[in-house]
């Protein structure tokens, strides 16, 4: 039936009858997704899982949805059913192919983390990244937060049993003892937590557009990295250069973004058969770590491989 059968017949369960045909569209990797065409209302973006993962992910990322808004003054679509099936949002544009929109999104981004600074890390619930769920429990340390609830959760994860040698995760081990050395200790502040290009549309206005939220009170640099490490459009180029203006970067922040993306090269890998080289840039960027003595924090040739998402 592919993707439009089983979405069709979830919008019907939810008693939303007037669908004339869903178009499939494709962008995610997680979830199925498609346009409704409806009869007497508006299309709408509907989104579900081939099977339903557990839990309430649709729920939560409504939830993340509405806090980027509320919070953070980010413009995301209007949430019309959140439910156990689907979620079902209002349409929003394509991006636009310019730099202008770009710099008026590094603005929105830094608003969205200068004005959402939290005095713990977490959120008041768990969400999803993906098919898999975001461990989220409060913490007081940052370094202590990203070691445990970001990067070496995954390690139990089959897929990534599989992929990473014993010398591997013993290296991700030793740097999450060396993560307050090897990154600047920052406050915490509401991110969206998967953010890629992907997840990045447009208002009819021309304002940028956040989906596919994964939330929590967490390092600005987790959103940050997933953009700069995952071939952002060539028109994005100005939007880091305004960002690391707006909220004073320091000159190294480059060098961390390599560290900081372990978390998302490691839902990747726990997720999809084929990671699309998340795995050997993990083990790139674990190498200085193999042996105890760590001089800086590894440099890892950055925008090689496709922008990766879990949406």
């Amino acid at each position: 039936m592919g993707t439009a059968g089983p979405l069709a017949e979830r919008l019907a369960r939810a008693g939303i009858h007037d669908v004339v045909t869903v178009v499939p569209v494709s962008g995610g990797l997680a979830a199925i997704a498609g346009i409704a065409r409806r009869v007497d209302a508006p299309s709408v973006f509907v989104k579900g899982f081939a099977d339903t993962p557990g839990g309430d992910p649709f729920a939560a990322e409504a939830e993340g949805l509405a806090a980027l808004r509320e919070l953070g003054g980010v413009p995301t679509p209007e949430v019309i059913l959140a439910d156990q099936e689907l979620l079902v949002l209002s349409l929003l544009e394509p991006r636009p192919a310019d730099e202008d929109f770009w710099e008026r999104f590094a603005h929105a981004l830094a608003h969205l983390h200068t004005s959402t600074v939290h005095p713990r890390f977490g959120w008041h619930r768990d969400n999803w990244l993906g098919r898999r769920r975001q461990v989220n429990t409060w913490a007081d340390d940052g370094f202590g937060f990203f070691a445990e609830r970001r990067l070496l959760r995954w390690l139990t994860e089959p897929r990534v049993e599989a992929a990473l040698e014993p010398a591997d995760r013993a290296a991700l081990e030793r740097l999450c003892t060396r993560l307050p050395e090897l990154l600047p200790e920052r406050p915490a502040c509401l991110t969206h937590g998967d953010l890629w290009a992907q997840n990045v549309l447009a208002t009819t206005d021309g304002r940028a557009a956040l989906i596919d939220p994964a939330v929590s009170y967490m390092w600005a640099e987790v959103d940050l990295a997933h953009l700069w490490t995952t071939a952002p459009p060539p028109e994005s180029w100005r939007f880091f250069d305004v960002y690391a203006e707006l909220t004073g970067l320091d000159d190294d922040w480059r060098a961390r973004m390599p560290i900081i993306q372990l978390r998302q090269h490691l839902a990747v890998v726990a997720q999809f058969d084929d990671d699309w080289g998340a795995a050997a840039t993990i083990r790139a960027t674990l190498a200085p770590f193999r042996s105890r003595p760590v001089v800086q924090a590894p440099v890892v040739q950055l925008h090689q491989r496709p922008g990766v998402g879990t949406d």
